[in-house]
């Protein structure tokens, strides 16, 4: 019975103020979909930049001459690194060949072999390259040089670092934004109901008896809202989608956040959002 006069109470409220009602959707419906937009296109440039960072790895280069117990010692010293997560051998015949492939003509008429034997590192993560790379200084026996690109390498790392927090700053924003946008439209719903509330109150109803119709409605809105929201968003998904990814070449392993996780990600905020914002408005009333 209770629960019967708690969704009557709200669906009642929702249709006498109509105007607010659309309004609050409307506001919830923006924020939902500029979050999941946010979530699609940023979980996709921190997946590029974490694509980009595996791409970071390091090169040991031997000297002309160097024995194969100087190439094992250094195979078990790679071994025993966590850092590392994998690493090759590149003969100086395998140098060659890939030279020949990536630059045909500037090896058409090579007399010998210039290219030096080597390693390739991989590490764990794109960070520890320099790590990894200061720990083979000073150079071992038979180790001409070590190098991993420096100057690319904290480029890269900077702009993640950058993507990284950008990211997590606009979704914070974001759901700040419309908690606060949401709380101020049902405001008015509940400030034209405020005598009705005093009423209720002085008569001995509870808090939570007068905030659950409120809170319910704050909860249709957000679901409603995070519903088209999310409509919209699938509409775009594959409509506009296409014709962007045919534009942008991309590696297989980028990849934006599964579109059903990021439905149920606004369908969860949406809910919450609603009846934070409700709530929290509806505590200033309570006080009669």
């Amino acid at each position: 019975m209770r629960l019967r006069l708690l969704f009557s109470e709200s669906f009642r409220s929702l249709t006498a103020n109509l105007s607010t009602t659309i309004a609050a959707t409307m506001t919830v419906l923006i924020g939902m979909f500029l979050l999941g937009l946010f979530i699609a296109l940023g979980s996709w440039v921190v997946s590029w930049s974490d694509h980009v960072k595996r791409e970071l790895v390091v090169k040991v280069f031997f000297v002309e001459g160097a024995r194969e117990a100087q190439f094992n010692a250094l195979r078990r010293r790679f071994d025993a690194d966590p850092r590392i997560k994998s690493f090759e051998f590149i003969s100086k015949g395998e140098a060659l060949e890939r030279m020949r492939e990536q630059f045909p003509d500037l090896t058409a008429d090579l007399p010998s072999n210039p290219l030096p034997a080597s390693y390739e590192i991989v590490p764990n993560r794109g960070e520890d390259v320099e790590a990894i790379a200061n720990s083979l200084r000073p150079v071992p026996a038979g180790v001409d040089k070590v190098t991993y690109g420096k100057q690319t390498a904290d480029r890269i790392l900077r702009v993640a670092r950058v993507i990284e927090i950008v990211f997590l700053a606009a979704v914070i924003v974001l759901l700040v934004a419309s908690t606060l946008l949401i709380a101020n439209t049902i405001r008015l719903s509940i400030f034209s109901r405020r005598r009705e509330i005093e009423v209720m109150k002085l008569v001995g109803a509870t808090n939570w008896f007068v905030r659950g119709p409120f809170m319910l409605e704050g909860l249709l809105c957000g679901l409603a809202g995070a519903l088209v929201a999310i409509v919209l968003l699938l509409l775009g998904k594959e409509l506009a989608l296409p014709a962007i990814l045919g534009r942008i070449e991309s590696s297989s392993d980028v990849q934006a956040i599964a579109f059903s996780l990021n439905a149920l990600i606004l369908i969860g905020v949406g809910l919450t959002i609603g009846a934070i914002g409700s709530g929290l408005t509806l505590r200033r009333f309570l006080n009669v």
